[in-house]
């Protein structure tokens, strides 16, 4: 259980950093995002790359 709270961890670091960077780089240029919705998909995305590649590393 112990391991699992170090990939937890790790996906939460990964998210952290991408959102983010991704909120400091973001213009209010008139794209066709809303930066809500591009900062939950940045989110969800790095969360889970950052879990399962702590995951399967081993």
């Amino acid at each position: 259980m112990a391991a699992l709270g170090k990939h937890l961890v790790n996906g939460i670091v990964s998210l952290v950093i991408s959102v983010g960077f991704t909120v400091g780089m973001a213009d209010d240029g008139d794209g066709p995002w809303d930066l809500r919705d591009m900062v939950l998909a940045v989110g969800l995305s790095a969360f889970l790359s950052g879990f399962f590649t702590s995951y399967f590393a081993k």
